[in-house]
């Protein structure tokens, strides 16, 4: 998945999503792509909501250590940030000790 992550060229923002993500998550655009950036970041197959396009989801960190989980899906060569979110606590122990 890294291989694909890095092919990429930037992101693709929708403004609904956007605004979206930080009325309910609090979560600004500019923390999403971050998390894109920042090592480690955990990324697999959301089957469950693969209906129309793919999609995946990701756990990672912010630049101020946030941890966030960010559903995508990749549009062309960017990504498209779905949703995003603070991690629950399952998703916090999953990251935790896979570092």
């Amino acid at each position: 998945m890294d291989e694909l992550l890095w092919s990429l060229e930037g992101f693709q923002w929708d403004d609904g999503n956007s605004e979206k993500n930080y009325k309910k998550h609090c979560v600004h655009f500019t923390e999403c792509e971050q998390v894109f950036f920042n090592r480690p970041i955990f990324v697999s197959a959301d089957v469950r909501h693969s209906e129309s396009e793919r999609r995946y989801a990701a756990l990672g960190v912010t630049d101020r250590n946030r941890r966030l989980a960010i559903v995508f899906t990749i549009r062309g060569n960017l990504i498209r940030v779905i949703s995003a979110r603070d991690m629950d606590r399952k998703e916090r122990n999953y990251y935790e000790n896979q570092n």
